[in-house]
């Protein structure tokens, strides 16, 4: 369960406006989040606090495949992305860095900058606390869970080999 204040974005959002390249010196968490979305607004991570949410448009994270975004996102403390849709290449990269996505199609409308949501990501369920509606979405598939869970792939993977012996 997450509770936080909306930050809206637009469409096409690609990896460079989430974490710009000059940035990718470090896989420091804190310092990618330091500068997340530095290049789409200088300065954005000023009004985020932790445990706020990201809305977008279409195709978020779209550009490369750096698996440095996701990271700098969680770095931001943003623990959620809702978006109408994502780049299939973050898709896969934001779930395997642990960090919950969540596609609403045109649903994302019904969603303004700075509206308090609580998102139940297991229920499929965003409250909009602001305006009282609720929006349903497809829950976080099963085996994507057990991934966020673990807090990502590689630490899912060993616990999974653990579990082995």
């Amino acid at each position: 369960m997450f509770q936080g204040k909306a930050h809206k974005v637009g469409a096409h959002i690609d990896t460079d406006a989430i974490i710009p390249a000059r940035f990718l010196v470090t896989t420091d968490v804190a310092e990618l989040g330091a500068n997340c979305m530095e290049g789409l607004e200088p300065g954005w991570i000023k009004r985020v606090k932790k445990g706020d949410i990201m809305v977008a448009g279409e195709n978020f994270g779209c550009g490369s495949s750096r698996e440095h975004a996701p990271v700098a996102l969680l770095g931001a403390g943003i623990p959620v992305v809702i978006a109408h849709s994502f780049a299939r290449i973050f898709y896969r990269n934001g779930f395997n860095m642990g960090l919950v996505l969540l596609e609403i199609g045109d649903d994302v409308s019904r969603i303004s900058d700075g509206d308090t949501l609580k998102v139940d990501a297991d229920a499929g369920v965003i409250d909009n606390l602001t305006t009282g509606e609720k929006i349903q979405c497809k829950p976080v598939p099963p085996f994507m869970k057990g991934i966020l869970d673990a807090g990502g792939l590689i630490p899912y993977v060993k616990e999974r080999l653990a579990a082995r012996g």
